[in-house]
């Protein structure tokens, strides 16, 4: 009988409307400046998705504050 690899942690990334992206999962971020990231299994991190935050590549929650609207859906 062969044994099965094990599972490997699912990888979740939402849009939030209007908002940041939502990553979940063990995903390992890495910048243009090689900056490495770790986002452990369990943890959710924000991404900034309208460009204004201060804590790039992390939400601060400026797309509130500046009227951000982006609400597209896949097609």
């Amino acid at each position: 009988m062969s044994e099965q690899p094990p599972a490997r942690p699912e990888v979740v990334i939402k849009t939030v409307d209007n908002g940041p992206y939502q990553i979940r999962g063990p995903v390992r971020l890495v910048d243009h400046d090689n900056n490495v990231y770790d986002l452990g299994p369990g943890r959710t991190k924000l991404l900034c998705r309208c460009g204004m935050s201060a804590k790039k590549p992390f939400c601060d929650g400026a797309h509130a504050r500046n009227g951000f609207v982006a609400s597209e859906r896949s097609s």
